[in-house]
């Protein structure tokens, strides 16, 4: 409940969540009762478990009627639905796949011959992790073509666009679950998840309740996920809760999420996608044999600060010929517009004026992806590409 109002400000309530006020688990629980159903979501393929499951190899992706239609679905799930859906068959190509988890192991091994790291929940060499496997997945490879077939894949651009809007970031993690790894305590995701209670006090109840807005959770299976292995622990309508941010680390938030969490096996190629307001965990993984992979998706707002930083110069120096050849190809498809929404910044501010004025006409200067796509319709050779980046990243400082 929000503080007592001061005095002197009689009738307006306050504009903070009390630390001293604890949150009411009956009113929890009454959200976290409410059941979806396929009519609220007819382009779902099934529901299981109050979670929509949209099985992408029925659906056609050059359908502008339907696509329409399904971010409107997504949109309505993810902010005032059960907050979770899934998507199966967002990678057919398994070969795919297995090329990226190829790549994924070098970077491992490279990278435990340097330091030795955990994650969030997991002391080190629990699990394995690399961080920004976004850049590294780019730099890593001697040819970066699986990492352009995997970020020009259009459904994840719609998703991120169904929540986000344009102009989103694209940041990756990548966690490798082995036999025996302990579940992960019940939380909710950045920006507010990864605070303290005592900080997330200080941040207004419409910024608390807006954080949701800003950041799209998200994990493409990279390996089969039975339940027995530990996917992710999700309890559908719990974003909806706006004491969450405060709740989530109580006794009996706790207790109530694992009496009543669901969890859906996933196939390779499967993705997931969720609220970040949601109450999720990652389960423990019993199996004797199975490491459970996953591409972590963080996708945030154009107006969000995110949690990794991409440097778009060297992965667009690794890529710009693949890039080039896709685009007289295919010329300006869904997927080369997937790809490019991916790898370069859509929004160009914070910026300096003075030297990237407005554009006559507009309010803001081009950004990254607009010049990117200027540079493949002009088919650019690499320099001139480069030079161009390189001009509006220092034309950009104060």
């Amino acid at each position: 409940m929000p503080k007592t109002t001061p005095n002197g400000s009689a009738g307006i309530p306050s504009r903070l969540f009390s630390i001293q006020s604890e949150p009411s688990l009956s009113a929890f629980r009454k959200i976290c009762s409410r059941t979806a159903t396929k009519q609220e979501y007819p382009l779902a393929a099934e529901i299981l478990s109050n979670v929509p499951i949209y099985n992408l190899s029925r659906l056609d992706i050059n359908d502008e009627e339907v696509l329409a239609l399904l971010q409107s679905e997504w949109h309505h799930l993810l902010l005032s639905g059960p907050g979770a859906l899934v998507l199966k068959n967002m990678y057919p190509d398994k070969q795919l796949i297995e090329k990226v988890n190829r790549v994924y192991q070098g970077i491992i091994e490279s990278e435990k011959q340097n330091s030795r790291k955990g994650d969030h929940f997991a002391s080190s060499s629990a699990n394995d992790r690399i961080w920004n496997s976004f850049s590294k997945h780019c730099l890593s490879e001697p040819e970066p073509l699986s990492f352009v077939e995997y970020y020009s894949n259009p459904w994840l651009a719609l998703i991120c666009e169904a929540w986000l809007g344009p102009g989103y970031r694209i940041t990756s993690q990548v966690n490798v679950v082995k036999p025996g790894g302990a579940a992960q305590v019940s939380h909710r995701d950045y920006h507010l998840g990864f605070q303290t209670a005592e900080a997330c006090e200080k941040f207004p109840i419409a910024t608390q309740i807006a954080s949701q807005l800003l950041t799209l959770q998200g994990a493409v299976a990279h390996s089969d996920m039975p339940v027995e292995s530990g996917p992710t622990r999700l309890l559908p309508f719990s974003q909806r809760f706006d004491e969450g941010y405060m709740a989530y680390r109580l006794p009996h938030f706790t207790e109530y999420f694992l009496e009543n969490y669901v969890s859906l096996p996933l196939s390779i190629g499967d993705g997931l996608f969720f609220n970040p307001a949601l109450f999720h965990a990652a389960g423990e993984n019993i199996t004797k044999d199975i490491q459970r992979t996953a591409n972590l998706l963080q996708v945030s707002s154009a107006f969000a600060k995110p949690m990794e930083t991409i440097d778009t110069y060297p992965l667009i120096e690794k890529c710009w010929d693949l890039l080039r050849d896709k685009f007289r190809r295919d010329g300006e498809s869904v997927e080369v517009r997937a790809f490019v929404a991916a790898v370069a910044e859509g929004y160009p501010f914070p910026t300096n004026l003075d030297r990237r004025p407005p554009a006559p006409g507009g309010m803001a200067p081009e950004s990254e992806q607009q010049l990117l796509m200027r540079g493949v319709k002009g088919d650019w050779d690499l320099k001139i590409m480069l030079d161009a980046l390189e001009e509006m990243k220092q034309s950009s400082k104060a």
